[in-house]
């Protein structure tokens, strides 16, 4: 890919004087600009972090449009009355989210870059220049979000609230952006001052699974959002609110605009000044022992001493027949525990699985209450969880370590499907089983004790599901041993296709529930037919079959 000018780079241009007076190398910041912006067209953002990799481009400019959407998410709350604290604490509160779960997922790789160490440091330049690159790059990035995030809430502040209104809303957002930005990078020097680089790396992985289950929550929260009209809001202040940035810049406006100068909101527009200035001043200071702390990131990681999960070891017992199928077992559950990439693709499907019930029922409050929804029948919406089987299940052939997958190939298995069944089992229950009780709790304490024989069929057709979706797709390799680079190849549609036989256990289950035991009745059949099913399916046959 060759490099090309920059019409960011024109911008800092500009400011070359100031550079050269703080003692940059000038040119050779531009060359380092230059080379990182050309190597970012190779980077997938989080936010896609479903998307196929083989698109040129670059693909996190073309993701602009979502954070436009978010916009869309902060623009309603400059309509609700004039308690300009309140509407600018939570605009900024969402605000503030949004960019430091963006910085963490997308810019991490950034600022945590060790490939300066191994090339840069070993050049004519010098750690200052190198530390400027570095702070520059993620700013060029963070300002194409905030100007994606916030172009239609500054359109219509100056359109409804006036000049003033939205100069002071780009001084907090530029005041917000600094102080996200140093203090991820003061939380990941305090992470490598007590923890090693494998710890910083699991927290970054959870921060991105994170962004992208906030990716698909964002979209049904901004479709409702546009109900929020004509609220009598009143705000009382608490020595506490001194706590919360997004109410520093809340109170930004309501003392410039409306001109309350109260105490606590004149502390509060001093906070949200005063404390990103000092912030940078404290990053630059301690920019060197960052700098150093990076180097845990470049060794090799200690290895942690993990004693065998009694647990793991009870539902192997418990679960599987074969010594050989709990080795598989075991493996598996390694496997999703401590895969990174495979986390990433897997957790926020099932968090769409907890989301989805109660968004539903969310939506249901509106017009009825909780006590009337807990007589009804929206417990079926717990078959969301089921309605995500197909993905998992196919995810299964994916690990970001796939070119370990010869030793399945090496290992003398006379018995291939016990790979399959440990590695299924493994899924059931150390994946399906604890989000599903976790749901059943709560959909216990809304629908009462009464639900818990309709969630015993849902658990076991959830079961007999996995089965029938494993028969039911390829397997032309074992678990974990393609690359992700292949998981959207011609799998989406098919997984959503299978999962839309979910549909035929809730018509089941809502037909049974006409008979004052059917539901009994159906737990029986279920269990007989997933006995059988899953006997079918793993049955002995040669390696060769």
């Amino acid at each position: 890919m060759p490099m090309r000018e920059y019409r960011s780079l024109q911008v800092i241009s500009l400011f070359k004087p100031l550079f050269l007076k703080l003692g940059v190398d000038y040119e050779a910041l531009l060359i380092i600009l230059r080379m990182k912006l050309t190597m970012d067209g190779r980077r997938v953002p989080t936010i896609f972090n479903d998307a196929r990799t083989k698109k040129e481009g670059n693909q996190f400019l073309k993701s602009l449009w979502i954070y436009a959407l978010y916009g869309l998410l902060i623009t309603p709350f400059l309509f609700l009355g004039n308690q300009l604290v309140f509407q600018m604490g939570i605009s900024f509160a969402i605000i503030i989210f949004i960019l430091s779960t963006t910085m963490i997922a997308d810019f991490s790789s950034v600022l945590l870059d060790i490939r300066d160490k191994n090339i840069l440091h070993t050049k004519p330049v010098d750690s200052k220049t190198i530390n400027a690159a570095k702070i520059l790059h993620i700013l060029i990035y963070m300002f194409f979000v905030s100007g994606s995030l916030l172009l239609l809430p500054i359109l219509v502040s100056l359109f409804k609230k006036g000049i003033l209104f939205t100069l002071l809303f780009l001084v907090d957002i530029g005041l917000t952006t600094a102080l996200v930005i140093v203090l991820t990078s003061l939380l990941y020097l305090v992470v490598l001052r007590f923890f090693d680089g494998e710890r910083l790396k699991d927290i970054i992985n959870y921060v991105q699974i994170l962004l992208s289950v906030g990716t698909v929550i964002g979209y049904q929260v901004v479709a409702r959002s546009f109900d929020i009209v004509n609220f009598d809001i009143s705000y009382t202040f608490s020595w506490w609110h001194l706590l919360l940035p997004p109410l520093w810049y809340g109170s930004t406006f309501e003392m410039l605009v409306n001109g309350n100068y109260s105490t606590g909101i004149v502390l509060g527009s001093i906070l949200g000044v005063l404390v990103p200035i000092l912030a940078v001043f404290l990053y630059i200071r301690l920019m060197p022992a960052f700098e150093r702390s990076l180097d845990k990131l470049m060794g090799v990681a200690k290895e942690r001493k993990r004693k065998p999960h009694r647990i793991v070891a009870f539902l192997a017992n418990l679960t599987c027949r074969s010594k050989e199928e709990r080795v598989f077992f075991r493996f598996a559950t390694l496997m999703m525990r401590q895969e990174r990439e495979f986390k990433l693709k897997v957790y926020p499907v099932l968090a769409m699985g907890i989301v989805f019930p109660f968004i539903f029922i969310i939506m249901e409050l509106r017009d009825r209450s909780l006590s009337d929804i807990g007589t009804g029948s929206m417990f079926l919406f717990i078959y969301f969880l089921n309605f995500i089987i197909p993905t998992v299940v196919h995810m299964l052939q994916y690990s970001g370590s796939y070119k370990g997958g010869w030793i399945f190939k090496a290992a003398p298995i006379d018995q291939p499907q016990i790979v399959f069944s440990g590695t299924l089992k493994a899924f059931l229950t150390t994946m399906y089983a604890p989000v599903f009780l976790f749901l059943s709790a709560i959909f216990i304490g809304i629908f009462s004790i009464s639900v818990v024989p309709d969630l015993i069929a849902v658990a076991l057709g959830g079961v007999l599901f996995t089965a029938i979706v494993y028969k039911l797709m390829d397997r032309d390799s074992f678990p974990f041993t393609m690359s992700f680079q292949f998981a959207q190849d011609g799998g989406s549609f098919k997984t959503f296709l299978i999962g839309l036989l979910t549909l035929l256990f809730v018509a089941a289950h809502t037909f049974v529930n006409r008979f004052a035991f059917g539901i009994y009745v159906y737990i029986a059949l279920l269990l007989v037919a997933t006995v059988i099913t899953w006997h079918f399916v793993f049955r002995k046959r040669s390696a060769s079959q």
